[in-house]
């Protein structure tokens, strides 16, 4: 299990240490993690893969399975990348392919005010990090999914992490002034 306190960060093999090539950034929907992986982008000259613009088809309809999964793979056979977004149903995709991840992991009330927050802002226009024709709106249901994510989605975001990528440099940040250290040292 994950502590659930403080700066964390797993120790990598020796020669490994500063590789950052191919960053995966999961965490709670509000929690930052389109915002990192654009600012980090910058900073590495890396590009970024939005997993929202892969999943997401104009007004909010969900892809279809397996040409998600195609979607996906595809994009992560570049040689270096930043990619955003939880999406488990790609975890046994992505991690095997990642030498970090980050997992942001802001309190829950944080998470769902910057959602509603959003969807107030971008109500008039999509956001850069989403798929065309999804404009933001107020969602019950996604609320309540951020709400309730660690009673259900934790357990299945620590058991991919021990299963999938126990050979990556793991970051578990759980307020902005960490995410600003993360992003200072990177």
């Amino acid at each position: 299990m994950i502590p659930r306190r403080g700066f964390a960060y797993r120790i990598v093999p020796k020669g490994r240490e500063g590789v950052m090539r191919r960053v995966l950034i999961i965490g709670n929907s509000g929690g930052g993690k389109s915002t990192l992986a654009r600012r980090l982008g910058d900073k590495l000259g890396l590009p970024v893969i939005h997993l929202d613009v892969l999943f997401w088809k104009p007004g909010w309809v969900e892809s279809d399975r397996d040409d998600y999964r195609t979607r996906v793979m595809a994009a992560l056979q570049a040689p270096a990348w930043i990619c955003d977004g939880q999406f488990p149903s790609t975890f046994h995709l992505r991690m095997p392919m990642s030498d970090t991840i980050v997992w942001i992991d802001q309190p829950r009330t944080l998470c769902l005010c910057r959602a509603i927050w959003r969807a107030v802002t971008y109500r008039d226009g999509g956001r850069p990090d989403m798929a065309e024709g999804c404009r933001e709106k107020i969602d019950f249901a996604f609320y309540r999914y951020i709400w309730t994510f660690d009673r259900r989605v934790r357990p299945e975001v620590e058991a991919a992490l021990a299963e999938h990528g126990a050979h990556a440099r793991l970051f578990h940040l759980r307020n902005d002034r960490e995410i600003a250290a993360f992003l200072a040292q990177a």
